[in-house]
């Protein structure tokens, strides 16, 4: 299983939409993709069209959003406090934990945000 961070799913899904080909590659080969309600709120609370949105819903549908819950803020805040730089990460630790409590590979643009979580396992695509 792959998570996104905001930044692959932004990439992928915005602009130039650079990660595109790789995120319907991956989902064409079965690979099992998904976004944790905090990836899906920073998404959402960027400016997105509705033509966005759309898009994401047919790929990534809102309600099949990985849910931050008990487990993931456990995860989140022993991760948290096992880091030196932490300011200003507390929502990419976050997705990091949702990513670990799946066992999931986190699909970012942005890995030094994250690469310091323990158990984290990071996706590159080919």
């Amino acid at each position: 299983m792959i998570h996104l961070d905001t930044s692959a799913l932004v990439d992928a899904l915005t602009g130039r939409r650079r990660s595109e080909p790789a995120l319907r590659r991956l989902i064409a080969d079965g690979e099992r993709v998904a976004i944790s309600t905090l990836a899906l709120y920073e998404w959402l609370r960027g400016p997105r069209t509705e033509e966005e949105i759309e898009f994401q819903e047919a790929l990534l549908p809102a309600a099949a959003a990985v849910p931050f819950g008990p487990e993931e803020a456990m995860v989140a805040a022993a991760a948290y406090r096992s880091l030196r730089a932490r300011r200003g990460r507390a929502v990419d630790i976050a997705i990091g934990a949702c990513a670990v409590t799946r066992q999931a590979r986190l699909w970012t643009l942005n890995p030094g945000d994250v690469a310091d979580i323990r158990d984290l396992e990071l996706f590159a695509p080919a």
